[in-house]
């Protein structure tokens, strides 16, 4: 321990907190294992110290001394990211914000929630007011939604909604900052994109206002085709022909062994279509995928899924699918693809032919700035960093791919490709010491903090 955690742990008074070194180590992790390079980069990182706040008040309280004190702070909610979002890169400070968890009200079309509330269970509340939230990652059950905004993009629902950053998704943010009198600060509109997207590095999210629509009680189904490119064009075709769905995502045949528990609904000898469809288009969807080839394997309700002991299918898609894997086979990674517009699926067949047995394709149905956007989230065999990036570069210069990069921690170098300054310079009003998860941001330098931060003696540096 350094002086300047002990001194800090006496000045915490009362505020929860552990030291234990395996609580400390088991959150300063979240997923970042899927990706080998992140793994040598990250398994060592470790904090100093979780603070577990109760309450805003006690988070302005630690701020506050996170400030006076000089002291690295990580946010955490529920560790489900895939790259390193909550690890500590210089030790310090873990806050723990999931007794933030409150559901504080839900109105026609809007609920506002504490940062640290679980995305199962904020959307089961929204659901016993008849609503629903517009999308959520396929890790719904222990994600946090601050974690998700902080983190995320889009996910199941983006198809009907588009991503997160779509206008109108997320409402308003409300952020303490991170100094020795910490401020309330309430965003609204866009400017909410200061915050969203940026890792946790500029300011402590601690609740959140989001957009609602009227719950469905999603049919959960599979349409089963003999070929990769029909399951790709029934699932583009449904898209485009409107049919009202909140998931559809194709899985090659070659997923089926990780996907034991379906048995003969995904045998190996035929490539799957999951899906989420509205209970009113259920027979337009079986009419179309049977007119394009295909048959239906299941269609449960969630009650029903559950009951059949199977998973709902949103942890069929996205990167549910690589954990999937990664639980049979350790030598799989991942990469996170973007298919240029209009999507062709005779492209996806090419790369197919092209990797062979070194790549397993799975490809997610999403709306982006209006428009139907492709995604893919395929296993890649793991072959060292050189060949990864020689990979990256070739889907990117000779098919057009845009790669949004999982093996890097940094929010510029994974998907923003660009330095976003508004965030940078909202940084420097929220976290004006750069004491807020270190190192994810290449926007932020050094001699931007500012030069008056108080010590726990009280001196002025």
């Amino acid at each position: 321990m350094t002086p300047d955690i002990d001194a800090f742990k006496a000045a915490l008074d009362g505020i929860r907190f552990h030291d234990d070194p395996k609580h400390v180590e088991a959150r300063s992790r979240d997923y970042f294992w899927y990706s080998p390079i992140l793994n040598d980069q990250l398994k060592d990182k470790l904090g100093d110290l979780v603070v577990v706040p109760q309450s805003e008040d006690e988070v302005i309280r630690v701020a506050a001394l996170i400030a006076r004190h000089g002291l690295p702070l990580t946010l955490r909610g529920g560790g489900t990211g895939n790259y390193g979002q909550c690890v500590p890169l210089e030790g310090g400070v873990i806050m723990d914000l999931t007794r933030l968890d409150k559901v504080l009200e839900i109105t026609p079309g809007h609920v506002r929630v504490q940062a640290g509330a679980r995305i199962s269970r904020l959307d089961d509340a929204a659901r016993e007011s008849g609503q629903e939230l517009l999308m959520y990652p396929s890790t719904r059950q222990m994600a946090t939604i601050g974690g998700f905004i902080a983190g995320g993009s889009g996910g199941i629902g983006s198809l009907r909604h588009g991503m997160l950053r779509d206008p109108g998704n997320v409402t308003y943010a409300k952020v303490i900052t991170v100094e020795p009198e910490p401020q309330v600060i309430e965003l609204h509109g866009d400017d909410i994109q200061k915050v969203q997207h940026a890792y946790g590095t500029n300011g402590i999210v601690v609740e959140l206002g989001l957009a609602l629509t009227r719950a469905t009680e999603w049919v959960h189904t599979a349409a089963l085709f003999d070929g990769y490119d029909a399951a790709l064009r029934f699932a583009t075709h449904a898209q485009a022909e409107g049919l009202d769905c909140y998931l559809l995502t194709t899985v090659e045949r070659r997923f089926a062994p990780y996907y034991g528990k379906f048995g003969a609904y995904f045998p190996a000898d035929r490539d799957a279509v999951f899906a989420m469809v509205a209970p009113g288009e259920m027979a337009r969807f079986t009419a179309e995928a049977e007119a394009m080839g295909g048959r239906i394997s299941f269609a449960m309700t969630k009650p029903e899924i559950r009951a059949a002991g199977l998973q709902p299918a949103y942890e069929c898609g996205w990167n549910h699918t690589t954990l999937q894997a990664l639980k049979a086979d350790k030598g799989w990674t991942y990469l996170q693809v973007a298919y240029p517009r209009p999507f062709d699926p005779d492209l996806v067949m090419r790369q197919m032919a092209r990797y062979g047995d070194e790549i397993f394709w799975h490809h997610e149905m999403a709306r982006m700035d209006g428009e139907i956007q492709i995604f893919a989230l395929p296993l890649v065999r793991y072959r060292g960093k050189d060949e990864m990036y020689r990979l990256i570069a070739e889907l990117e210069q000779t098919d057009g791919c845009t790669i949004f990069d999982p093996h890097v921690v940094t929010i510029e170098d994974g998907g923003m490709k660009q330095i976003d300054d508004a965030q940078i310079r909202f940084k420097m009003q929220a976290d004006p010491y750069g004491l807020m998860n270190p190192g994810k941001t290449r926007g932020w330098r050094d001699d931007m903090a500012r030069k008056d931060k108080t010590t726990q003696q009280g001196e002025t540096a």
